[in-house]
C-alpha cells in the first residue's frame, strides 16, 4: 500500500553564499526506466536529488519539484539518510514533496551501500503497489547512479526471470550511463553489483524463512 505522507522536521538551512551562487538553470533530468511487459505502458522515474546545493552543484528546489509535477509525479522513494538530506542543503525536502501533493516513501540507505533483502523487499512491494495503480513514480539518492540504479534493477529482476542481473546492469548504465552500479575501482560499489548477481538467490532464501515463520505461527 501507499505510505500516507508523514511528518519531517522544517527549518532553514540557506546560507548566504548559497543565495549568491548561481543557480543550474536547466530542468532537472529524469530518466525514464521501460517496464515492459511486465508493466506495458508503466515507466519508472529516476533522477539525481532535486535542490541539492553542494560544492559546484546548485540547483533550485522549487523549480526542481515543478518539474517533477510537470511530469505528473504522484509518489517518490528518497533513499537519502537525513544527513545526506542536511549536507546537500535540503533538509526540508521531504516536507515540500508533501506540500505539492506528491506522497512520500522514504528508505534511507547510506551512500554507497545497499539495503539487506528485508528492506528491499518492502521497497519494491510499494514500488510494484504504486506502479499497478498506475501512479507516476520516481526514485532518487543523491545521484541517481547507485542506490536508485540498484532497486531498479532489483525490480527488473523480480518483474522477469528471463533477465540476467548483467541485462539488468546493462540497461541502467545504458539509461544512466557508465557511473550507474559502477563496479571498477570504488570498493564500496562492488557490494552493490554483487546484491544484484546474488539477489534472486537471496530473495528465495527470505521468501523460504518467511514461509517457514508464517506456517510455524499459524499451527
Amino acid at each position: 500500500m501507499v505510505k500516507p505522507p508523514c511528518a519531517t522536521q522544517t527549518g532553514d538551512f540557506d546560507s548566504s553564499e548559497d543565495e549568491a551562487a548561481e543557480e543550474d538553470p536547466r530542468p532537472l533530468p529524469i530518466s525514464w526506466l521501460s517496464l515492459s511487459p511486465a508493466y506495458s505502458s508503466e515507466f519508472l522515474g529516476l533522477c539525481s536529488l532535486p535542490g541539492c546545493r553542494f560544492k559546484d552543484v546548485r540547483r533550485n528546489l522549487q523549480k526542481d519539484i515543478e518539474e517533477l509535477k510537470t511530469y505528473g509525479t504522484q509518489d517518490i522513494f528518497v533513499l537519502c539518510t537525513r544527513g545526506e538530506l542536511l549536507k546537500y542543503r535540503v533538509p526540508n525536502l521531504l516536507d515540500s514533496y508533501q506540500q505539492h501533493g506528491i506522497c512520500v516513501h522514504h528508505y534511507p540507505i547510506p551512500d554507497g551501500d545497499a539495503p539487506d533483502i528485508d528492506k528491499c523487499c518492502r521497497i519494491l512491494e510499494e514500488l510494484r503497489s504504486c506502479l499497478e495503480s498506475n501512479r507516476k513514480t520516481i526514485i532518487h539518492c543523491y545521484g541517481g547512479l547507485g542506490r536508485s540504479c540498484l532497486i531498479a534493477a532489483c525490480l527488473l529482476l523480480q518483474l522477469s526471470d528471463a533477465l540476467a542481473p548483467q541485462q539488468a546492469i546493462d540497461s541502467l548504465r545504458n539509461l544512466r550511463g557508465s557511473g550507474a552500479i559502477q563496479t571498477i575501482k570504488v570498493m564500496r560499489l562492488q557490494q552493490q553489483y554483487n546484491y544484484l548477481h546474488d539477489f534472486r538467490e537471496n530473495l528465495a532464501a527470505h521468501l523460504a524463512t518467511k514461509d517457514t515463520i508464517l506456517r510455524s505461527v499459524s499451527r
